[in-house]
């Protein structure tokens, strides 16, 4: 009735096999150094047994005996316990039976029964099979003994036996270099595989088709299981393609350039094997290295081939069973037949294509009458226009806000005076800007604003170097008017305005009729690849298809399923009409810019005031019974209360009179700043903010400049003019009407009052001072209330700048606000009413 004081010791069974002198064999069972008695064989099929593990205790010898067993040798145990195994003279019957006793139990053979000694082989076979489903399972084995047992590398008896014409034979195995030649023989498989036996399932084509290729080339054994088995017949590269285009209509003089279409026909051909044109950009669009050959073979495509179809296959459509391609996406084309493939096409085409490669190589000079100097990636840029003005209908100069965009573009507008008058869509606020830098830089061009009552009879006599700035509002109140000319050329600036496709403003646009079109944006996307659809439908018709092909083809693969192949794609096919240079790269003059998180600890009585309305919120929307769209608008307004509360109290109750941490901490700010003779651009969202901000910089005897929507373009100007002329300690401006069009280089410091949701946003706002013209370094303090929503806010904006990086250049993850994202913002974990398809 007490206790008993056990050790654990692990002892391995194993089955030893003696030969009697009657020439006879006795299989006794061995647990350790003992040897196991017919009668305690036959109790050892009732232990427990479990993971794999037998337990035994022998509580005379205060032993706990912990075995590995493989499934079955229990049985098999306790069936040599009931019967006597007695093979008398039969060693071939023996031998015959030894590979099924050692899958369960090493085997352990009496010297004279082993044989004579062989070396083991450590060569690895690999046995492949084709599933149902196309994924090719995988194993890599090895075989001691030629003619013998297939074992998995690294496991299993250590020693193994077999026969020969000479007799009976044995080998020592080497574990360990049996498994440095399966990793060698196979390293395509996963890490893991090694923990599963040396076996995998590879369902990504170009994996296991790069494994068969290799294996291929190999001395390794390779047997097949199945009917079917996969075989690569050669690589190819573009000197294997052959590329035939055929007119589908008159093309030539159309009002868009992508309203005509060629066809395409074609084949890859290596070894006397094809493979049809269309099945070939199917696979390079479905980012695979491996295409199928009509005799059911494989062939890799070579890196140079890949990356020619990858440019051309991203503008292709499918016309029914017609491959089919615009005029537009010519320039993918260019370089396919100059690389070596064969090209075939009537000559509208080739004189297309001549008209590319003649662009291509245009190094035009500065227009004559130009006053002042580019700098070297400005020139770049004008030059960039004029190539892309010379064969196609437009583009998107996407530079880094600050970089002189408006230069550039007045620099085109100047040459191609002669083709026509100028429309030049802008936000309101800088109109005058664009007449101030016209005046400056382009002196030969009549720019005028085209606003006011009697607008419409400026556009009586319009003629070459007639330059009209107008704005998007008046563009959508005018569009019948406006897009009644033929303007010679077309700037969209600041052309993210147009990148809601539903908007009417960017129908209005897209009805513009110009011989070329150039959008002017830091930001051609800021939240979803549909906006750089929309931007594009005004540069380019064609160019990315329909609004549904877009969203099949690009929009759902990047944003919902991250795919990278489609990302990559659409980069390639967008490349050729986009120019995007950064700070960092270009404009190394400028300044350093250094960003500074600064954490505000909100009071107890605020911290009070943001929980009850976060909770409320979070009750309201768990109990709404209205639709998703308004359910959505529910939980924005909550969004906006809640941003409004982690400022100042008073934004959510006029009447509140709990004091606010992050004004307090603004107010320490700006006295250290102007203790240090620094000024600085101080940024809200909300316009009731700034006021407040007012009555304490008044307390604190502070002055400031101040600007929002609602100043009127006059007023706007002379506030930046004083500024800059040294007027005011700081300069309040609300984010969205102080975002575009504003120099205020005469700050060095920028303090963002709250986060917004778009980082672009953000970053316009700050690069009124960190820009062309600034010396001296620029700071930039985020404000964020600890602990509230605005910590979400800076969360989300890694994934809106990683949008823009992955299409412009070269990396993909969409990311959109939907529902599901508010409510996870609000901290609603989704109980009752939580609908995650709602958008």
């Amino acid at each position: 009735g007490g206790w008993t004081r056990l050790s654990v010791e692990r002892r391995e069974l194993a089955l030893r096999w003696s030969l009697r002198d009657d020439a006879g064999v006795d299989v006794q069972a061995t647990l350790g150094d003992l040897t196991l008695e017919p009668e305690r064989l036959a109790t050892l099929a009732t232990i427990r047994a479990a993971g794999g593990l037998m337990v035994s205790v022998e509580p005379g010898e205060g032993v706990c005996v912990v075995t590995p067993v493989a499934p079955g040798a229990l049985r098999l145990l306790g069936m040599l316990g009931r019967q006597r195994l007695d093979q008398a003279g039969g060693s071939d019957a023996l031998l015959a039976r030894l590979p099924a006793f050692s899958r369960l139990l090493p085997v352990q053979l009496d010297p004279a029964l082993r044989g004579q000694e062989r070396e083991a082989g450590t060569d690895p076979v690999v046995r492949l099979e084709v599933l149902p489903g196309g994924s090719l399972r995988a194993q890599v084995r090895v075989r001691p003994l030629e003619g013998g047992q297939v074992l998995v590398p690294g496991q299993g008896p250590l020693e193994v036996y077999g026969g020969s014409p000479e007799g009976r034979v044995f080998a020592r195995r080497d574990l360990d270099e049996e498994q440095e030649r399966a990793a060698e023989a196979a390293p395509e498989l996963p890490a893991e595989a090694v923990d599963q036996g040396w076996e995998a399932t590879l369902d990504d084509p170009d994996v296991a088709l790069t494994l068969v290729e290799r294996l291929q080339e190999s001395d390794t054994v390779v047997e097949w299981t199945g009917e079917v088995r996969h075989r690569v017949v050669g690589a190819a590269g573009l000197r294997s393609l052959r590329v035939a285009v055929r007119s589908l209509g008159d093309w030539l003089g159309a009002s868009e350039i992508g309203a005509g279409r060629f066809g395409l026909e074609g084949e890859l051909t290596v070894g006397g094997r094809k493979v049809p044109l269309s099945a070939l950009f199917a696979a390079v669009r479905d980012g695979r290295r491996f295409v199928q050959t009509d005799d059911q073979g494989w062939v890799r495509l070579e890196q140079g081939l890949l990356d020619g179809l990858t440019r051309a296959a991203a503008g292709l459509h499918m016309d029914g069973e017609e491959l089919t391609v615009t005029p537009v996406h010519a320039a993918a084309f260019v370089g396919l037949g100059e690389a070596g493939a064969t090209l075939e096409a009537p000559d509208t085409f080739l004189r297309l294509l001549d008209d590319v490669r003649g662009a291509m190589g245009m190094q035009p000079e500065l227009p004559e009458g130009f006053q002042g100097e580019l700098r070297d990636y400005q020139l770049e840029g004008y030059q960039w226009m004029v190539r892309l003005a010379a064969w196609t209908d437009g583009g998107c100069l996407a530079d880094d806000m600050g970089l002189g965009k408006t230069i550039q573009a007045l620099a085109l507008l100047l040459r191609r005076a002669p083709e026509g008058p100028s429309l030049v869509v802008a936000p309101t606020s800088v109109g005058f800007n664009w007449l101030r830098e016209a005046e400056r830089f382009a002196p030969g061009l009549d720019a005028q604003l085209y606003r006011g009552l009697e607008r419409a009879s400026l556009l009586g006599e319009v003629g070459p170097g007639d330059v009209f700035v107008t704005s998007y509002e008046l563009l959508l109140r005018d569009q019948d008017l406006l897009g009644s000319i033929r303007w010679g050329t077309l700037v969209l600036d600041e052309a993210q305005a147009i990148k809601n496709p539903r908007a009417r403003r960017s129908i209005a646009a897209a009805g513009l009729d110009a011989g070329f079109r150039i959008a002017l944006t830091g930001t051609p996307i800021e939240n979803r690849l549909g906006e750089l659809w929309s931007v594009f439908r005004a540069l380019n018709p064609g160019l990315l298809g329909t609004a549904e092909q877009f969203r099949q083809r690009f929009a759902l693969p990047v944003e919902r399923d991250r795919d990278a192949a489609r990302q990559g794609a659409l980069s390639a096919l967008i490349r050729p009409f986009v120019l995007r240079r950064v700070k960092e790269e270009v404009a190394k003059e400028l300044p350093p810019r250094t960003e500074v998180e600064v954490p505000v600890r909100l009071s107890k009585e605020e911290r009070e005031l943001y929980e009850g309305l976060r909770m409320a919120a979070v009750s309201e929307l768990a109990s709404s019974a209205v639709g998703p769209a308004q359910r959505r608008l529910q939980a924005l307004a909550a969004l906006t209360r809640l941003r409004q509360a982690a400022c100042h109290p008073r934004l959510v109750d006029e009447a509140s009179k709990v004091e606010s941490s992050k004004l307090s901490r603004l107010r320490e700010l700006v006295e250290e700043l102007r203790e240090e003779g620094h000024r600085a651009l101080i940024f809200s969202q909300f316009v009731r903010h700034l006021a407040l901000v007012k009555e304490v910089l008044d307390q604190d005897g502070v002055t400031y400049r101040y600007l929002d929507g609602s100043t009127p373009e006059r007023a706007r100007r002379r506030e930046v003019d004083a500024f800059q002329d040294g007027e005011g300690d700081v300069f309040l401006i609300s984010l969205r009407a102080g975002g575009t069009g504003l120099n205020l280089t005469a700050a060095t410091y920028v303090i963002h009052l709250d986060p917004w949701w778009n980082p672009s946003v953000e970053d316009q706002a700050t690069d009124r001072t960190h820009r062309i013209g600034q010396t001296q370094p620029v700071t930039v303090y985020r404000l964020v209330a600890q602990g509230t929503i605005e910590e979400s806010i800076l969360a989300l904006h890694d994934h809106k700048r990683s949008l823009v990086a992955g299409v412009l250049a070269g990396t993909a993850d969409g990311a959109t606000l939907g529902l599901e994202e508010i409510l996870e913002l609000l901290g609603w974990d989704g109980g009752a009413g939580a609908d995650p398809d709602d958008e």
